[in-house]
């Protein structure tokens, strides 16, 4: 019995008991389902799309990190990548906490306190007045976007957020939800917002445009700048105000801030050198970052410098310009026409790898390896007489000539009788070889072998490979292939320098060329430049150079066509002198002379050296028997190989002359010729070789033979 009186039956109690487990039981059984369905539901959310939503815009930055251009996704969307601690504003990261998130760096994707004062909104409005997001939970619902407002939904992205929180660090989340922010139409994130609505990177924003670009993505496409500017001006001035009174920012600035103008609509994105980096592009994967070695600030000077001149020259007139460092041979500035969109001008080809005719742009390279061969000095005499190499007579360009003049002036005149004189001796051959050896191949006409025309552009060159050719003589003779993609400062760089010529005659051609008359109203005696016109007035060249780098232009139209009146001179060579303005650094000073260079007035130097003549026209001292190669003879094929071993000696046998004589091949001395008057020598290696004896009256001969 129990206190109150009541008799308690063992029947009694078993049956409270049994009631008890029922209820158990179901409430378990409740309690299972209920894990079993969210189990199940968050099972069926499957991981996290993080791969889909890391896709962006391939986008090329310039040697600098500048953009140059970037290109919208395959759907159409412009989605740049964003690195928040380098490419965002400060200010616009203190508005977007303060006004988004200010538990961001604290809280694990949600923040219980936004939550708690939604759900208080909520029970008092009967509808959800504010989600209470995280920028997490924001990131969530952009990487999954759904359009309903629920409280399902709204448990989907917490469930995200956590999830995010713990597969991501705070930097990851906030630079993906800086990339996927939505801004109007096809704008997706703050780079790609900045760009379209400011023409700017978005690491320098004014408080007004980061309120801007904070209010935006809340309504982006009620809020469009190019459809409804005056509500985007409305909600950027509501977040101006809270920020006031939550004191993040002061009235004053505030009230400066709402003064600025709100923009009507959308700029063009970024599109710096599309040459090259629609030749990079071709090749990359989507969503690439390519950094090439242009610089963006000098690309721009030069396409505007490019497009004012093409302007002032005519409708279908086209520009190429092509600038690099001559240290490490990066391509610094490319403009492959004036405008690329230009259909009139076919702008969409590219004139730094288009092939033409060099007029006299290859000269130096002529008079280069004649002063490597040692047959002629800058102070040497030369003729420009009327001559005539077999059939073919070459003239000057003003069809008269200047008769003897010294071969410094002669290469600054750009005389052609004495530049085809030297090729003679020289050899058309050779000099395509050696060419050849320093990466630039030159063009011929189908089944042509080179002849003397190439020296007064009778071949085919690039801007691009003429520039690098060029970029040899600041270097001393050797040089380095073009390079446009960017590496990593910890990457070994694969390529070799190649070998154009010599340190001295390489010295001695830009010590000629500085001294080239400038164009009118221009400095002399800073850069060293030649000009060249090819036949018919179709092209016209001036490629030029200091100690730090090589500028090359072409002019012309790109089909080919003739254009009366247009001159190297006159056209091509106040637009080279205007691009090394524009680089805004004072001409760098070519390198010293080399050690060994001779130095010499025409009255000092060595009787061989005194007068340039032309095969078969030997100098001659005294009544002794004139001095004569006869082995090899000259042109000859000499198979000096030896099995796998290096080369095997050829002997040099002469007649006549004056003993002490020397052998020099390719102007280096190498050795005496002995009293039976021969000597062996050792050949440099495969290809041709000049072969010249002097004796002790002055006296010398030349031959060129091929070593096979």
């Amino acid at each position: 019995m129990s206190e109150a009186g009541t008799i308690t039956t063992p029947a009694a109690v078993r049956g409270r008991w049994s009631w008890m487990k029922r209820a158990a039981l179901v409430v378990g059984c409740g309690a299972l389902a209920l894990a079993a369905s969210v189990a199940l539901w968050l099972a069926s959310l499957g991981p996290l799309p993080l791969t889909k939503a890391r896709l962006v815009s391939s986008v090329i930055l310039d040697r600098n990190d500048k953009l140059l251009r970037a290109y919208a996704m395959e759907d159409g969307r412009w989605r740049l990548p964003v690195d928040a601690k380098k490419g965002v504003d400060p200010t616009y990261l203190k508005i977007l906490f303060a006004y988004e998130d200010k538990r961001f760096q604290s809280h694990h994707g949600v923040d219980p306190m936004a939550l708690g004062r939604a759900a208080m909104q909520l029970a008092n409005e009967g509808e959800i007045v504010s989600g209470g997001s995280t920028i997490t939970m924001q990131l969530a619902r952009l990487m999954e976007p759904r359009r309903e407002r629920s409280v399902s939904a709204k448990l989907r992205q917490i469930v995200r957020a956590i999830e995010l929180e713990q597969q991501l660090s705070k930097d990851e989340i906030l630079n993906l939800y800086l990339t996927l922010a939505p801004f109007g139409g096809n704008l997706e994130g703050i780079r790609a917002a900045s760009f379209a609505y400011f023409g700017k990177e978005s690491k320098r924003l004014s408080l007004g445009e980061a309120a801007l670009l904070v209010a935006l993505p809340q309504s982006p496409e009620t809020r469009r700048l190019d459809r409804f500017p005056e509500a985007a001006q409305r909600a950027r001035d509501r977040v101006l105000d809270r920020m006031v009174e939550e004191g993040v920012v002061s009235s004053e600035d505030a009230m400066h801030a709402k003064a600025e103008i709100v923009p009507r609509g959308r700029k063009p994105m970024p599109l710096l050198a599309p040459h090259a980096t629609d030749q990079v592009i071709a090749g990359a994967q989507p969503g690439s970052t390519i950094h090439l070695t242009l610089d963006s600030t000098l690309q721009q000077m030069l396409e505007s410098l490019a497009r004012d001149r093409a302007n002032a020259l005519g409708p279908d007139i086209s520009i190429g310009i092509l600038a690099v460092d001559n240290d490490s041979g990066e391509v610094l500035a490319r403009v492959g026409s004036p405008d690329y969109f230009d259909v009139r001008r076919a702008g969409q080809v590219d004139m730094t790898r288009a092939i033409r005719s060099p007029g006299s742009t290859l000269k130096p390279f002529i008079y280069g390896f004649a002063f490597e061969d040692g047959f002629v000095h800058p102070e040497s005499l030369i003729d420009d007489r009327p001559i005539r190499f077999g059939s073919y007579a070459p003239e000057n360009f003003d069809m008269t000539f200047q008769g003897t003049v010294p071969v410094r002036k002669a290469l600054q005149l750009s005389l052609n009788v004495p530049a085809i004189a030297l090729l003679e001796r020289v050899g058309a051959s050779r000099m395509t070889a050696r060419l050849k050896q320093a990466g630039t191949g030159l063009v011929l006409p189908k089944d042509e072998a080179p002849g003397l025309a190439m020296g007064l552009g009778g071949v085919g060159v690039t801007l691009r490979d003429l520039v690098q050719l060029y970029s040899g003589f600041p270097r001393l003779g050797s040089i380095l292939p073009l390079r446009e993609i960017a590496v990593d400062d910890d990457a070994k760089d694969t390529r070799e320098p190649l070998q154009l010529m010599d340190q001295v005659a390489a010295w001695q051609v830009g010590n000629v060329l500085i001294g080239t008359p400038p164009p009118e109203n221009a400095v002399g005696g800073r850069i060293a430049y030649k000009t060249g016109t090819s036949y018919g007035y179709r092209d016209a060249w001036s490629v030029g150079f200091d100690g730090r780098m090589t500028i090359g232009v072409w002019v012309g139209r790109p089909d080919g066509a003739p254009v009366p009146g247009i001159l190297g001179r006159t056209t091509a060579v106040p637009i080279l002198f205007d691009a090394f303005a524009r680089t805004g650094k004072a001409p760098a000073a070519l390198p010293k002379a080399p050690r060994g260079t001779l130095i010499s007035t025409a009255a000092r130097l060595p009787l061989p050296l005194k007068r340039f003549r032309p095969f078969g026209d030997l100098v001659r001292a005294g009544s002794e028997q004139t001095l004569k190669i006869q082995f090899p003879l000259n042109g000859s094929r000499i198979d000096a190989s030896n099995g796998a071993g290096p080369l095997s000696s050829m002997p040099v046998k002469v007649s006549g002359g004056v003993l002490p004589m020397t052998v020099l091949i390719n102007g280096v001395s190498a050795g005496e010729i002995d009293g039976r008057r021969q000597r062996l020598v050792d050949p440099p290696g495969p290809g041709f070789v000049r072969l010249t004896v002097m004796d002790a009256a002055g006296s010398a001969d030349s031959v060129v033979v091929r070593i096979q």
